[in-house]
């Protein structure tokens, strides 16, 4: 060994390819030949067989340190017979210390050659029946009573319909608490005639049933009766009257309860027919006459100096004095 220079003997400066470079050639590398290193003359020669050297023992072929034998390069070594080592491997469990191989058993499995056993699933398949069987009997109990009625607390509403929840309403019940009763109202045909008085229907655009009107109420004295019931209460209430007129206006007399009216009931031309066109004078008037409870009786008649030539429809009430 030359000063500067620590060889070519220690492991760091050991390259394997040395031999192919001017100073490595100088030092004296050689290519690789036998079964001996490469490299620098008396380069560390690491080459060892697998499992060649066991924890804290000697190899096979020689003390700890010492060179072992090696395969000649690109040999494949000899492999052991079967149930044997072989001298280049050792398994890490043979090794003192190594790994543990020996494995647990798993739960519910045999621990040898035997069959292992699996989960017992016809206990959990038992304990299944018997919680759905135990919901079963619950509902039953809860649909039939349960404990019976001395278990109803005093506050448990009762599913039973009435009679009275259960009946159809009545037609009073069926308005709403501000909407009025319905009133009477009546028709040409159902009016009581007078003398002269007589019903007809080749008029156009009358409302009573069939078309009919009244006719013969421009004679002096003519008149026609209507009685009726069904008024809820005293007071004030609007009788109106449908007729037409031949462009001319009228006026009537009307007698409530026997008791003739404040003033004539006005008949004038609104609906602006021209003369002799009743077809085309149908219009609606009214008054507000105060009625009695139940039955009262109305009547319309041509009085003295009242102009009388009207065809007339229909007679209706209603509550309070309303104009339409």
């Amino acid at each position: 060994m030359t000063p500067g220079n620590n060889g070519a003997s220690t492991p760091e400066d050991d390259d394997p390819f040395g031999y192919l470079y001017a100073d490595g050639q100088a030092n004296g590398a050689t290519p690789p030949s036998g079964g001996g290193g490469y490299g620098y003359p008396g380069s560390v020669n690491r080459v060892r067989a697998v499992g060649e050297r066991k924890y804290g023992q000697q190899t096979a072929q020689g003390a700890y340190g010492q060179q072992a034998p090696t395969t000649p390069y690109g040999q494949v070594p000899q492999q052991a017979g079967h149930g044997q080592q072989n001298a280049h491997y050792a398994a890490p469990e043979t090794v003192p210390g190594g790994a543990q191989t020996a494995r647990t058993p798993m739960p519910g499995h045999g621990d040898g050659g035997g069959r292992g056993r699996g989960p017992n699933t016809k206990g959990l398949l038992i304990g299944a029946i018997a919680v759905v069987a135990a919901v079963v009997i619950g509902i039953a109990i809860a649909m039939t009573g349960g404990g019976g009625d001395d278990d109803k607390g005093d506050n448990q509403a009762d599913t039973t319909p009435t009679a009275s929840q259960s009946a159809a309403p009545t037609q009073e019940e069926s308005k709403g608490a501000d909407e009025p009763a319905e009133l009477p109202k009546v028709d040409a045909k159902a009016l009581k005639l007078g003398n002269g008085v007589t019903t007809a229907f080749d008029v156009q655009g009358a409302q009573s049933d069939g078309g009919v009107y009244v006719a013969g109420l421009n004679n002096p004295g003519a008149s026609v009766t209507w009685t009726f019931n069904g008024i809820p209460e005293d007071g004030a209430y609007t009788v109106f009257a449908r007729y037409s007129v031949p462009g001319q206006d009228a006026s009537m007399t009307l007698t409530v309860n026997g008791k003739a009216f404040g003033s004539k009931l006005s008949m004038e031309n609104y609906a602006h027919a021209a003369e002799g066109d009743f077809a085309k004078g149908w219009t609606t008037t009214y008054a507000w006459p105060t009625l009695n409870k139940g039955t009262n009786t109305i009547t319309l008649s041509c009085g003295d100096g009242d102009s009388c030539n009207i065809l007339l429809d229909q007679l209706s009430l209603k509550k309070g004095q309303v104009k339409r």
